[in-house]
């Protein structure tokens, strides 16, 4: 371990009366200021604890209203396309409300969308006029070869709006399917007629039969620590930046600084960053609360230059005047708006192709540089999992198996059989050897 890494002894809250019905995490902050990285890496071993722990706990420390906003947005998009779909499917949705979020509700209906328009297509579906009329007799009849042979044509097929008049005309434009979209497809059907058959409704599931595309494992990018460095030093300085650039740059750059320090700071996602609100930060202990993928919330804690450059952040939010409605938004955009994830993706992008510029560095990019730094200094892939919110270690141990394996060689060397092996002196040995090979007649 870096013997700069420094550990902070955990503070326990105050506790105030507790509450039965309610459970959050508080978080114990160990930072880790590396020699080589300027800025300093925190995480976190959550604890759970009453919510009375935190300031502004009443009524709940974090604001819903931007994750309220796109569950209501979802939700609408989803009846939209429900509006499309045979009746079937809206039992399948009332029945998986409870366990998934809107966006999810919304991915499997974008999913099963397309799967009804390729089996409209199909000689089972013939008499069938329109998708609406598919029924459960249909969706009984469907056979593995059905799964498979639209597995095969989302490979490539034409976009819904396109005005190509077949998919041969090359005039369409067309979306692809690699092996991740497929599997994801496979999945939602999957979901779709396990509750169909576990209903009762149909007798056999085909998608169950269908084996899911082999998924090849990505390397992970990130960043290196003079890498890191660099591209901190371009949202301070600007420079590489265009003209345009240039432009807004000075009105921009202490709030895009506060947002790479936090990627990098605390490893959060950029959806969880987006949705902060002016209340849901304590300055006092380092603390900020996010909606992890889910709706579960988490609080982590972040370091001294986390905190300065949130700070310096605060101190120009503070006195600008929002647009009505995004008043709780921490994050800004020029518009005086809640940022969007799309607004935080292209600032990323902008310095990060400048400080790397052979790496397609991304905010997601920026998280694994955070998870990486952290699993290097500490070994410990379930802490690691823990701070990332990932639900199963697995995942986590999936990404980083490449670090554990440099640990696996570093811990080779560690173990010792000897104190001082003794090491053969092959020059002494040599000359020890007498030559009788010169043809000499001395004995």
């Amino acid at each position: 371990m870096n013997p700069a890494l420094k550990r902070f002894e955990p503070r326990m809250p105050k506790l105030g009366r507790k509450h039965p019905d309610k459970k959050i995490y508080y978080c114990y902050s160990v930072f880790n200021y590396s020699q080589n990285l300027s800025f300093a890496n925190s995480y976190v071993i959550m604890k759970e604890v009453s919510p009375t722990a935190f300031p502004n706990s009443s009524g709940g420390f974090m604001s819903d209203d931007y994750t309220a906003e796109r569950s209501r947005i979802y939700t609408l998009k989803l009846r939209e396309v429900l509006s499309e779909l045979p009746s079937v499917c809206s039992e399948f949705f009332r029945g998986i409300e409870t366990t998934t979020t809107p966006l999810t509700r919304y991915g499997y209906a974008l999913d099963l969308r397309l799967f009804m328009r390729y089996l409209i297509c199909t000689d089972l579906c013939k008499n069938v006029e329109s998708i609406k009329a598919i029924d459960y007799r249909i969706l009984d009849s469907v056979t593995p070869d059905i799964v498979e042979g639209f597995l095969e044509y989302i490979s490539l097929y034409p976009e819904e709006n396109s005005d190509a008049d077949s998919s041969a005309d090359v005039s369409a434009v067309f979306v692809s399917n690699g092996e991740r979209g497929k599997a994801r497809k496979l999945s939602s059907l999957r979901a779709f007629y396990k509750y169909l058959y576990k209903k009762g409704r149909i007798n056999s599931n085909a998608p169950s039969l269908v084996d899911a595309p082999k998924l090849h494992e990505k390397s992970i990018i990130r960043l290196e620590p003079d890498e890191i460095a660099k591209l901190l030093d371009l949202v301070d300085n600007g420079e590489g930046l265009t003209d345009a650039q240039k432009r807004y740059h000075n009105q921009t750059k202490i709030r895009d600084a506060a947002i790479v320090t936090l990627f990098l700071g605390t490893g959060m996602r950029i959806s969880e960053l987006v949705s902060i609100n002016t209340d849901d930060i304590d300055f006092e202990q380092n603390e900020v609360r996010i909606v992890r993928k889910g709706g579960n919330q988490d609080i982590l804690v972040f370091g001294s230059e986390v905190r300065s450059a949130l700070i310096d952040y605060k101190l120009r939010r503070d006195g600008t005047e929002t647009a009505p409605g995004h008043e709780k938004a921490f994050f800004l955009s020029m518009q005086r708006k809640r940022i969007t994830v799309r607004a935080v993706e292209q600032l990323v992008k902008k310095y990060a192709q400048l400080a790397a510029p052979l790496k397609k560095i991304s905010p997601h990019k920026l998280r694994s540089t955070y998870g990486t730094s952290l699993y290097r200094e500490t070994g410990d892939i379930y802490l690691v999992a823990d701070v990332l919110g990932h639900k199963d270690v697995n995942t986590t141990r999936k990404h980083y198996a490449a670090l554990a394996q440099e640990r696996r060689r570093t811990a080779a060397e560690v173990i010792k059989l000897r104190e001082d092996p003794a090491v053969p002196d092959l020059e002494a040995k040599t000359e020890a050897v007498p030559d009788h090979g010169n043809g000499s007649d001395e004995n």
